[in-house]
């Protein structure tokens, strides 16, 4: 008896705390709807690790397209749907365009750099890196040529594969890395670079130990990191090697700078320190200059890379439609000259197979997590000030209510009736309003042509049968990436 009402005082004393862990968490009772939290975990028990976002969507079938979820002790508002995330970024952008605080990347960033930062530090470095991006020539030469000097590499690097099978996903991060190299440092390095490789390597160990849900729990019980300290420090040595490299790079640019005639982003950033020097407002700073290359490096490389990895898959499952780009390719361009940029307003089919590509890879299915500048009524809802919010681009880019066939890889997406590409609002793989990718432009144009520079002078194919490959990801809880295959070249010419 003893037993049972020990047990029994034990279950009261649980489902008070329940209450009252509810009650004091949504101090304000305007708060969005969610499933009752348990103490201290939250909702973790409900939530699918790997695919966080098919438990949110599953969520919001019953609480609706804005809800509280509690990862941990923390509420955390999540949007789900093309409405609600686009009221929230492009509506309400000012209130919904802060940065969560993550315990894991503010060790591995320090608080430094525009990545993950917040106030005035992440407006001034932002503004800087945009201004770059868009306008800086890099000398003499605009973005464009670099990249196309890189697709040429690429070219000649995919014509020692052929007749062969081989894995791409080496030889395109090696590229599309390169592009962001020569922007930040006025230089690239030749494919077989061993210390090139390795900045890759743990680059690419990063993202994948970052992704994984137990690296994931740091962010939510940060203390985790005095028990379960191997992976963490694992992510915090790569972190150091790739900043250390890049502070010997700095010092190189140092010791060569003529201030009137910049050569990259270092070195423009490296002037405007010279030029902002005395002002104690200024976040121009060595701190800020190593960890603002370091984001631009990661998000430059991964991100583009992995889509253009998901693109060749994609051409090999659908041989019908590699066949009808290299059409436009020899009707527009020919397989002599180059492309450019200007080509891609007459190739729509082409750019509309970028783009469903881009929707179809879902390639940050639950985005970078915002936070709320202030409190902020959204929706008959208050949602306090340094809110967490995650606005589901995966809810966005597979919304029912805004594309035809979703669950579908479908290029009739972004074409209308006379073939021409249409732009639909609900594209959102860069994210939207204040925080949308730095890099957009940049990506753009690398998955132009680069696709179209190696499908001008190659088709590909695989030995397994088209119906047999999936298009599956390797999901995640940050970035998704395509299961492992193997592509075979033929030359066009």
């Amino acid at each position: 008896m003893e037993l049972v009402g020990t047990l029994l005082l034990a279950a009261i004393v649980l489902g008070l705390l329940i209450v009252l862990f509810r009650k004091d968490s949504v101090h304000n009772a305007k708060m969005p709807p969610g499933p009752t939290p348990l103490p201290v975990i939250g909702n973790l028990l409900t939530m699918n690790g790997r695919a966080p976002q098919e438990s949110f969507l599953k969520m919001s079938e019953t609480y609706g397209p804005v809800m509280t979820v509690y990862l941990g002790p923390q509420p955390v508002v999540v949007l789900v749907g093309f409405e609600a995330v686009h009221e929230a970024l492009v509506k309400h952008a000012d209130a919904f365009a802060g940065r969560a605080t993550m315990p894991l990347f503010l060790r591995v960033n320090k608080g430094y750099g525009m990545a993950f930062t917040n106030g005035e530090r992440w407006r001034q470095l932002r503004r800087f890196s945009l201004s770059t991006l868009r306008d800086y020539g890099m000398g003499k030469r605009s973005i464009e040529d670099w990249i196309l000097e890189e697709a040429n590499h690429l070219v000649e690097e995919f014509h020692t594969k052929t007749g062969h099978s081989f894995d791409p996903t080496l030889t395109l991060s090696r590229a599309v890395s390169n592009v962001i190299c020569c922007i930040i440092f006025g230089q690239r390095f030749e494919y077989e670079d061993k210390d090139f490789i390795h900045l890759l390597s743990i680059l690419s160990t990063n993202v994948r130990l970052i992704s994984r849900p137990f690296a994931q729990l740091y962010n939510i019980f940060p203390k985790l990191m005095n028990i379960m300290p191997g992976v963490y420090n694992r992510i915090l040595e790569n972190a150091e090697q790739l900043i250390k490299f890049i502070k010997t790079q700095v010092e190189k640019h140092k010791e060569t700078l003529v201030v009137d005639s910049p050569r990259d982003y270092i070195d423009n950033f490296l002037i405007r320190m010279k030029q902002e020097n005395g002002n104690p407002a200024s976040e121009f700073n060595l701190d800020n200059l190593v960890i603002s290359i370091s984001n631009l490096f990661g998000a430059g490389t991964e991100t583009t890379s992995t889509t253009l990895r998901f693109g060749l898959l994609v051409l090999i499952k659908y041989p019908q439609f590699q066949e009808k780009i290299h059409q436009e390719i020899d009707s527009v361009i020919g397989r002599d000259r180059p492309p450019s940029m200007e080509d891609r307003k007459n190739m729509p089919f082409t750019d509309a197979m970028i783009h469903e590509t881009q929707r179809f890879v879902d390639l940050v299915p639950m985005n970078v997590p915002h936070a709320t500048t202030r409190e902020t009524d959204f929706r008959g809802y208050t949602i306090p000030a340094n809110t967490v919010v995650l606005p589901l681009l995966n809810s966005v880019l597979f919304d029912k209510t805004q594309w035809q066939s979703p669950l579908s890889f479908n290029p009739g997406h972004f074409l209308d009736e006379n073939g021409q590409l249409k732009v639909n609002p609900a594209f959102m793989p860069f994210s939207t309003g204040k925080r949308v990718c730095t890099g957009e432009s940049l990506a753009r144009m690398e998955l132009f042509l680069f696709f179209v520079a190696l499908l001008q002078k190659f088709s590909f194919s695989s030995t397994e049968d088209p119906e047999n490959i999936s298009l599956g990801a390797d999901t995640s809880s940050f970035l998704k990436v395509p299961l492992l295959y193997k592509l075979k070249v033929s030359s066009r010419s």
